[in-house]
């Protein structure tokens, strides 16, 4: 009877202890955030470069002008043979005149008449070049005479001037005579219908014995300049 008392007492306590023991905590889980997916990286497709239109542009004649301008007014640039090949990668607004490379300059162009030349294809597809700036090209001054010896009763003494200018097409030049003691003697303009070289001339007194200068003076529409000096002495 003890004994089975004894076995019940046990039981109980042992259930009583497992009953009173605090649980384990559960086992956290780690949920992982899903991995944010970056958007793609845009492709730029570069637009396709147009290509000049340039077509080939045979001679017909003899011998013909290369010009620096759509006109016989313009400046001769170059000479092209018959038969000879070039190319065109221009024409003027009425199609008159081809704008090719010119084959005397590896960097050059010049204008060539359509009427003594055949373009292969289509020429209306050739862009339209504007006609160039004319502008003066060259200016040379002389004096005559350079040098004067005379009594020193014979005053005034004149010396007469040429200059010569030229141009690469038509245009109308500004220009302003300087002399040394009277600053500017003279203006005026000078007319160009084509290309080509225009003489001015002028003259010009001294009252006595020295050394003196002369400029001319282009003013537009390209500036050029140049002075020649002149002495005269007296006994």
């Amino acid at each position: 009877m003890l004994r089975r008392a004894l076995q019940t007492g046990l039981i109980l306590i042992f259930l009583t202890a497992c009953n009173s023991a605090t649980p384990p905590p559960p086992t956290s889980t780690l949920t992982l955030a899903p991995t944010a997916t970056q958007p793609p990286t845009p492709t730029v497709t570069p637009l396709p470069t147009a290509t000049p239109l340039i077509l080939n542009l045979k001679i017909l004649q003899p011998v013909v002008n290369c010009r620096s301008g759509p006109g016989v007014v313009f400046e001769l640039i170059n000479e092209l043979k018959e038969g000879q090949v070039v190319r065109a990668v221009g024409r003027d607004v009425n199609s008159d005149w081809w704008y090719i490379q010119d084959p005397g300059r590896p960097n050059g162009f010049c204008w060539v008449a359509a009427s003594v030349s055949q373009a292969e294809g289509e020429t209306s597809r050739l862009p339209i070049r504007q006609a160039p700036g004319t502008r003066l090209l060259s200016l040379t001054l002389s004096v005559e005479p350079q040098y004067m010896e005379v009594n020193c009763y014979q005053f005034p003494q004149t010396f007469f001037f040429k200059a010569e200018v030229a141009a690469d097409g038509p245009l109308i030049a500004q220009w302003q005579w300087e002399a040394r003691d009277d600053g500017i003697i003279e203006t005026g303009s000078l007319a160009f219908e084509q290309a080509g070289t225009k003489i001015l001339n002028q003259y010009f007194q001294v009252n006595a014995a020295g050394d003196y200068w002369v400029q001319l003076n282009f003013l537009s529409p390209t500036p050029l300049n140049e002075r020649i000096n002149f002495q005269v002495r007296c006994s």
